[in-house]
């Protein structure tokens, strides 16, 4: 039985499926992407012209929610294992997750902003 040692009451089995799914989100987004710059001519236009399409900004909404959720995880840990202090690793993962949050808001603004 795994219990539940992890941020917010929650196992670290949710941490680690947190963590593969939202890599294997951004390892298809990072090989889609490599793969039309490879393919493309890449100009303002046709770079336009793929956020334009529906699809992709709600596959780079997926990308940029699972690179949140994986920083998230990843800072928790670091910051759990190596910052014993309660104090000074409670400031830490705050800022982390503002920063984050103000980076996911901006992200979606970008996204789906006129």
């Amino acid at each position: 039985m795994v219990s539940s040692v992890t941020n917010l009451g929650r196992s670290g089995v949710y941490d680690w499926m947190v963590q593969r799914v939202s890599a294997y989100v951004l390892a298809l987004y990072t090989i889609f992407l490599f793969g039309f710059m490879v393919m493309t001519d890449v100009t303002y236009d046709s770079w336009s012209a793929l956020f334009s399409q529906t699809w992709f900004r709600i596959f780079s909404l997926m990308a940029l929610l699972s690179l949140g959720a994986h920083a998230w995880v990843g800072l928790w840990t670091i910051t759990t294992d190596y910052v014993k202090a309660a104090g000074p690793r409670f400031l830490i993962q705050a800022l982390c997750g503002a920063i984050m949050f103000v980076y996911v808001v901006w992200g979606v603004q970008i996204l789906w902003g006129n």
